[in-house]
């Protein structure tokens, strides 16, 4: 029968994506719904026990192709005085990235259900590398502008490789292989900021996409080598495939519910990093750009703690899980907020509030991968566009509390979000869902 994505479906059981506060899986849920896609077609992707070299590869990759769009954000004044050009125009170069990276998340992501991703995923590196040559090789503004808009669009091989692994791993492993992978994915955010600022410093911020051209071209080799065949799962023109995607939010509740999560944690993150640099660069700190950058390596530290999530929902403790860690997210707040005059407070509630938010993050992807095996990329689409989302509102809040209250206000704001996904999480619990 059709499921509303214009795929066929058969009925069967599937691994929960988030059991009851009993600890047992829902009687009936979309996910007791399997896509033919996955299941049914010859060409299906079967769940393989994955290396841990492989796992590794992915997680590198991932990373690599994310922090493509960080690399430009510690360089902006060295650019703008090579270009000539004002910090206005600077800060639109940023804006250029995100805005490809997110054309690239809502047309490009939703391919990997369609489309043979040991092809896929080395051709959209390929893309990046030619996007960041152009970088490099860029005489003006104006072309830079273009070619970071073309690597926010071609960089998205990290967000379709995450759920490339959810398809190759197995039920009890999916959690902790997407644990790995996404935490991969978030440690070459903050590895792209700290070297791109010590590569122009000594070479010049030109070598520093040049690198990473480099980089790119030697991973879509290696990738294309390593990882298994991987047909399509489905077929479906591209047009459906895109509405197929809002079908998916309207169809499965455990999806709405964890970009509602994503959403909020995001905003949330996004606003603590935004108020953090207004905290710093003022009195009492007065610390210079470099030194702010290097409070990324904190979050590294919570960051790679992280990864354990994904071993609790492979254990079916995903739905207490999350409950926790948006109760260390409130208690991390709290932290910060001492840590207006206390640095070693500061750093702690860094760490305690990265823990948190990568951790949920993890849980949400492992709980939306198990609630539909065919359409895994779509669901991964509409997630990351919801965390986009959420980013944008936390990075202009960040600023306007910052304006209006300081570091207080910024605090206030960031623990009363966390609250509201506790909320949303107790919510859920009462009713058993």
């Amino acid at each position: 029968m059709d499921d509303g994505t214009g795929e066929a479906t058969t009925p069967g059981p599937t691994s929960a994506a988030e059991p009851g506060p009993s600890g047992t899986t829902p009687a009936a849920d979309v996910g007791d719904v399997v896509e033919a896609g996955a299941v049914a077609e010859a060409g299906a992707v079967a769940p393989v026990r994955l290396s841990r070299a492989l796992v590794l590869l992915f997680a590198v990759a991932s990373g690599a192709a994310v922090g493509n769009l960080y690399y430009a954000q510690p360089l902006l004044d060295v650019i703008a005085a090579d270009l000539h050009i004002g910090q206005g125009p600077a800060g639109l170069l940023i804006t250029a990235t995100q805005v490809g990276y997110a054309l690239g998340i809502m047309f490009i992501v939703p391919l990997g259900d369609v489309r043979n991703r040991r092809r896929l995923v080395p051709l959209m590196m390929g893309l990046s590398a030619l996007s960041l040559a152009a970088c490099a090789a860029a005489p003006g503004v104006v072309v830079l502008l273009l070619a970071l808009v073309a690597v926010g669009l071609s960089t998205v091989a990290g967000q379709i490789l995450i759920p490339f692994a959810g398809d190759l791993a197995d039920d009890a492993s999916r959690g902790r292989v997407v644990g790995i992978v996404v935490s991969g994915a978030l440690t070459g955010i903050l590895f792209a900021r700290i070297i791109s600022g010590l590569i122009a410093g000594v070479a010049g911020w030109r070598v520093v996409f040049l690198a990473a051209a480099v980089l790119m071209l030697g991973l879509a080799a290696v990738l294309y080598r390593a990882v298994p065949v991987a047909p399509a799962k489905t077929a479906q023109p591209y047009r459906a495939l895109l509405r197929s995607v809002l079908t998916l939010v309207r169809r499965e509740r455990t999806l709405r519910v964890a970009m509602s999560y994503g959403a909020i944690g995001m905003a949330s993150f996004t606003l603590f990093w935004t108020g953090l640099t207004f905290l710093l660069s003022g009195p009492p700190y007065g610390y210079s750009t470099a030194v702010i950058g290097l409070f990324s390596l904190a979050g590294l530290v919570g960051t790679v703690s992280a990864q354990g999530a994904g071993r609790l929902h492979d254990r079916g403790w995903s739905n207490s899980a999350t409950g926790v860690f948006w109760l260390l997210a409130m208690l991390a707040w709290v932290v910060c907020g001492v840590g207006r005059y206390s640095l070693v407070w500061l750093l702690l509630g860094i760490v305690v509030l990265d823990i948190a938010t990568q951790g949920q993050r993890i849980l949400n992807q492992a709980q939306i991968f198990a609630s539909s095996a065919g359409a895994r990329s779509r669901m991964n689409t509409a997630y990351v566009t919801g965390n986009f989302v959420g980013g944008a509102v936390g990075s202009i809040t960040g600023s306007v509390l910052w304006a209006a209250g300081g570091w207080v206000a910024v605090c206030i704001a960031g623990a009363a979000l966390s609250a509201l996904a506790f909320g949303l999480w107790l919510t859920r619990l009462r009713r058993g869902r």
